[in-house]
């Protein structure tokens, strides 16, 4: 099966890396963009198969991943409406924004996934919203569906719940990594090491996450069994709800929903 990415910017990419660290061979990517001098040494440091044009991703693809900016998406639909016009070809977006009835719109009644992923998918640990025009459980969204699983997690969302997932999914791994370093400047204020604390507060934050996706209660109730009465843990949960951490949380999602909408 070929897989091809038309657009190879910072998240074709790291789908990618993670698709050949899950044992996706380089020469069954193909790729193409506007600006060779930005991705040609990745693709050779891959083995990806390089193609001289948009409509030569599409024509040779099984499935196709649309990775471009917004501002053109439309126009390569345009372009390469004719190769996907098939009941067996996947047209994969991962535009921002780009909706399944504006693609049908330029390319017709064809197979048609959005996808929308987060960046950890370059180390198979990325959540990964779909909405498909057809059942995922059908040739080809099922195809889709299993590229997307072997770079981590994936959930069916409705189009209309594309936004907050973005939001939760796709921009907070960086308040993550902010949260990670804000405990590791805690840790070097009492005299760790910078690389000492990341690596504590790093792996505190990938155990608890593993336990919240396993365990049978919810978060409130995992935070109950860590905080014993009268110790530490809930002196220091008082102190940080006391400067706002769970408002601050919630008022970060709603800046990046009002940035997503122009707000």
């Amino acid at each position: 099966m070929k897989i091809g990415f038309i657009g190879v910017g910072n998240m074709a990419k790291a789908i990618i890396i993670g698709l050949i660290k899950a044992g996706v061979s380089g020469t069954d990517i193909l790729v193409h963009s506007g600006h060779l001098e930005h991705y040609e040494a990745f693709a050779k440091q891959n083995q990806l198969a390089l193609e001289t044009s948009n409509e030569e991703v599409a024509k040779k693809a099984d499935v196709v991943v649309l990775a471009v900016k917004p501002d053109i998406a439309k126009q390569v639909l345009t372009d390469i409406k004719l190769e996907v016009n098939s009941a067996d070809k996947l047209v994969a977006s991962v535009v921002s924004g780009l909706e399944i009835a504006e693609m049908q719109a330029i390319i017709g009644d064809w197979p048609i996934m959005r996808v929308m992923p987060n960046v950890n998918v370059e180390i198979n640990e990325g959540m990964t919203a779909l909405a498909a025009s057809g059942p995922l459980t059908d040739s080809p969204f099922n195809i889709g569906k299993n590229i997307f699983e072997k770079v981590g997690k994936v959930m069916e969302v409705s189009e209309s719940d594309f936004t907050i997932f973005g939001a939760i999914a796709g921009s907070a791994p960086a308040y993550a990594y902010f949260f990670i370093d804000a405990l590791s400047r805690a840790g070097v204020k009492y005299g760790l090491t910078k690389q000492a604390a990341t690596k504590i507060a790093a792996q505190v934050v990938n155990g608890s996450a593993k336990m919240v996706l396993e365990a049978d209660d919810n978060p409130a109730a995992l935070i109950d069994k860590v905080s014993s009465p009268g110790g530490t843990t809930v002196a220091g949960f008082l102190a940080m709800e006391e400067a706002g951490f769970m408002t601050s949380v919630v008022k970060g999602i709603d800046a990046t929903i009002a940035k997503e909408k122009g707000e």
